[in-house]
């Protein structure tokens, strides 16, 4: 039996989240993680000001589908000389893996200089402790995993990708969460619905098949990018191998609210949760404009990955 090629379905009450939402005044909202604390569904927000600068907001829910929102930013630009001039345009697409009993928070940290990985952590999503700036620029789309693998922190991340560039995903290992190595390439963009640049979006899910993560496929259009998702899985001792992902995207702007906004035509999910029963709430930006919610099933994802694996 095949499996089902668009496994998500989206909430009819979508977008979940708009700038009308937020109790002061912004130009968007997108691009959230997404965790749960203690029952609470906890989504971190990526809003954008009026001069274009982003910072983080934090949004409450009971159920994963009504939320409130804080009443100020949690986290803006830094201050401190160590990372202001990295931050200086704001602090972007934040994703959270829950490690080691805390909330890391990988971010992307915008300055003069270009993009670079931010890490931080909290335990009580009132505190916020920066731990490093973990690569160099170009560099951006970066999730962790939620456990060490053979002593190590693991990373995925996307260094170049910008302007003309092909930007593959990548993956790397840490001590520290501060020095970074053994980096190789896993997926690389080819010909077809990712032809441009390919970028992790959710933090690995640990399952008895492997490590799932969904990706984000570019691809250049003569009415500009396109962006849609696809499924990763990877081995579970050793994260570089890939056991199979998803040739085809499996999910894509087809609402007016995905396809008409600040930057159209994008679906970009940073938020994933996976609840007991096996179902997967996925929260994404639309076209960097709102937050909406679609929900699969986790059999249904892995079949994609496992009906078409790599080698």
């Amino acid at each position: 039996m095949r499996y089902n090629f668009f496994p998500f379905k989206r909430r009819d009450d979508n977008p979940i989240l708009t700038k009308d939402d937020i109790p002061y005044s912004c130009n968007t909202v997108f691009n959230a993680a997404a965790c749960k604390v203690q029952g609470q569904y906890i989504l971190v927000l990526r809003i954008e000001n009026q001069t274009g600068i982003s910072h983080l907001t934090l949004a409450r829910s009971e159920d994963g589908y009504n939320f409130a929102i804080d009443q100020h930013p949690w986290v803006t630009p830094s201050a401190d000389p160590q990372f202001e001039p990295y931050e200086r345009y704001g602090i972007e697409d934040p994703r959270v893996t829950f490690l080691e009993g805390e909330y890391y928070i990988t971010y992307t940290a915008f300055g003069p200089f270009g993009p670079r990985v931010g890490i931080a952590k909290t335990s009580d999503f009132i505190s916020f402790e920066r731990i490093s700036l973990a690569t160099e620029v170009d560099n951006k789309d970066a999730v962790l995993f939620p456990e060490k693998i053979g002593n190590s922190y693991v990373m995925l991340d996307r260094p170049a990708g910008l302007g003309k560039r092909q930007g593959s995903i990548w993956i790397t290992y840490s001590p520290d969460l501060i020095h970074w190595g053994k980096a190789r390439a896993i997926l690389a963009p080819e010909p077809g619905w990712a032809n441009s640049r390919l970028g992790a979006c959710t933090p690995p899910i640990k399952t008895d098949k492997g490590w799932l993560t969904l990706y984000h496929g570019v691809r250049e259009t003569a009415g500009g990018k396109l962006y849609r998702i696809g499924a990763l899985l990877l081995d579970l001792e050793q994260p570089e191998i890939v056991i199979g992902y998803s040739p085809h995207f499996i999910f894509g702007p087809e609402e007016m609210y995905e396809r008409i906004g600040d930057v159209p035509n994008v679906i970009f999910p940073c938020g994933l949760i996976c609840e007991n029963d096996g179902t997967i709430k996925m929260y994404y930006g639309a076209a960097d404009t709102c937050i909406a919610l679609a929900e699969a099933k986790l059999e249904d994802l892995l079949k994609i990955c496992l009906e078409n694996r790599r080698g």
